[in-house]
């Protein structure tokens, strides 16, 4: 069971749940959603934080670590904006965990005009479109293959996710497109109407 990366910090103060379970927003970067999961490799656990655009599924921002600090969060969400450069309002949907409810993480969404929002505590549903990339990601990749060293696993996942989850592996939710295709099909319909 590699999903045991939520801590909670008790004296922190999470954002409401704006979602609501609902991730069908109208077009790209309106809602992002983050997550952590961890894998055990010969040389200790690798962590991954990712954020998702919701719309595409897409992951638009990700980091890779060997503690789980905020710091891995806070990688993962300059990823995105630096890829994505949103507007004032897009939601960042998360779980309670320390490192999404902490001061820097906030402060870094404030400063770039990103709204928080999180989900209830323990219920995967809150998160569903991240737990969803999780869930492919373990089955397609990490439960396949031992990892003796945390280098050959980054090695793997960023394959996984730039080389083949963004551009190649079709979605049934998004018409079995991959996402980078979605989005490039959405943009085009979009300039053309």
């Amino acid at each position: 069971q590699r999903h045991g990366s939520t801590r909670r910090d008790p004296t922190a103060t999470p954002a409401p749940d704006l979602v609501d379970r609902n991730f069908l927003p109208p077009e790209r970067d309106r809602l992002w959603v983050a997550d952590i999961t961890q894998q055990r490799t010969g040389e200790g656990w690798l962590y991954l934080a990712v954020v998702l655009d919701a719309f595409s599924r897409r992951v638009v921002g990700w980091s890779m670590a060997d503690h789980l600090r905020a710091e891995l969060v806070l990688d993962a969400l300059d990823m995105a904006i630096a890829q994505r450069h949103p507007t004032t309002g897009l939601v960042h949907h998360s779980d309670h965990g320390c490192q999404y409810t902490s001061f820097a993480f906030g402060r870094r969404l404030a400063a770039s005009e990103l709204v928080a929002s999180m989900g209830t505590v323990g219920d995967a549903l809150d998160n569903a479109v991240a737990e969803s990339f999780f869930a492919t990601l373990e089955c397609e990749l990490l439960d396949r293959y031992p990892w003796p060293t945390r280098t050959a696993l980054r090695t793997a996942i960023f394959d996984f996710i730039e080389v083949f989850y963004n551009r190649q592996r079709r979605h049934s939710t998004l018409d079995y497109h991959p996402p980078a295709a979605y989005e490039q099909h959405h943009a085009s319909a979009a300039s053309a109407a």
